[in-house]
Order: C-alpha cells, then sequence, then structure tokens
C-alpha cells in the first residue's frame, strides 16, 4: 500500500480543489473501517479509495491518460489483471456526478461510502468552498444557482440517504446534524 500512497500523493500533492492528497488518504482510512465491519476485501478498498480520483475529468484535462498511466503502474508493482479491473470497476462506479446508484460489488459500495463520508460535515463544507474558490464559483447568490451554497442542496444533504452500508450511515450521523446546523447559521448570518 506504501507504493500506491506514494504515487497518489504525486498526482494529488498540489491539489487546491478539496480533492488533495489527503482526501485520499481519509476515504482510504474510512473505507478501511467500513470494510472491516462487512468483512470485505480490505486491501481493494483501501486502494481503490486511494485511487479513486485518478480518472476524474474534473480534477484533469486528460482523465483516460492518468488511468492508463494507473494501470501500468500498478502492474508495475504487481497486482494482477483481475485486481486491477476490479479496482477500476469500483473506481467507476464510484462518482456521484456518474450517477451509479448501487455498484455492484460490496467493495465499490464501500468506497463509494467512504467517498461520500467525506463530502459531508465539517470537512465536506470546507471541501465544497475550496472547489468552489478554485473554480470561480460564487458563495451564495440570491437568484444565481451555480453557487457553493447551492451544491448542499444538489448534492451533499441527498448524500446520507444514499449510503449502502449501516457502519457509513452511523458515521455520517453527526456530519449530515453539522452541515444541517451550519447551514441554518448561514441563513441567519446572510
Amino acid at each position: 500500500m506504501t507504493r500506491i500512497r506514494e504515487y497518489v500523493f504525486q498526482l494529488f500533492h498540489d491539489d487546491a480543489t478539496g480533492h488533495d492528497y489527503y482526501h485520499m488518504e481519509r476515504v482510504a482510512r474510512t473505507a478501511n473501517q467500513i470494510a472491516m465491519n462487512e468483512k470485505a476485501d480490505i486491501f481493494i478498498c483501501e486502494a481503490a479509495a486511494l485511487l479513486h480520483d485518478v480518472g476524474d475529468a474534473k480534477l484533469f484535462e486528460q482523465p483516460e491518460k492518468n488511468v492508463e498511466a494507473m494501470n501500468s503502474f500498478l502492474k508495475s508493482i504487481g497486482l494482477t489483471a483481475e485486481q486491477i479491473a476490479f479496482l477500476n470497476q469500483i473506481i467507476n462506479e464510484v462518482s456521484f456526478s456518474k450517477g451509479v446508484q448501487v455498484p455492484a460489488t460490496i467493495e465499490g459500495r464501500i468506497v463509494q461510502d467512504a467517498d461520500r463520508i467525506d463530502a459531508i460535515g465539517a470537512i465536506g463544507i470546507a471541501r465544497t468552498f475550496a472547489y468552489g474558490g478554485a473554480n470561480q464559483q460564487m458563495i451564495h447568490h440570491d437568484t444565481d444557482k451555480n453557487t457553493s451554497i447551492q451544491h448542499f442542496y444538489d448534492k451533499l444533504l441527498k448524500l446520507y440517504d444514499l449510503l449502502h452500508t449501516a457502519k457509513a450511515k452511523e458515521m455520517a450521523v453527526s456530519r449530515q446534524r453539522f452541515m444541517e446546523q451550519y447551514l441554518e447559521q448561514f441563513y441567519k448570518e446572510w
């Protein structure tokens, strides 16, 4: 796992959109906890969690080349063709924007849950504004809907109900509540 962490660090260490190396680490740590609870393949869950944004089109101009390079790297460190295919399947099923409701495997559901957990709560709020700022998005506007606050309604507040595992829901309860309280306070101040 060390080599995979080093690979991911090289790709994401300077990201300012909230998709930095530390996001990958948090998602991997959360996936590990859920995988242990679900008795799933811990290595696959952690590796997929670390690599889940390698081919993200909103982060990279040529995501397909990133995926090809990732697959070559994984082969070079001794992963089997089956493991690489499984990791690619999971990575392709994680994204909220791709609209995959239920990944095909428990490992896919775990990684999707872990990524969604990192999108909510205090860190999720910080990541939302980091992404918005990096993409010249306004914080809030009364009529313009392309804002960071609107993102809470378009995505973040929906994620809790889309979690698959009981452990993920347990981990996310306080984060969901915190976001709701944050928005109440935001509107009072606005």
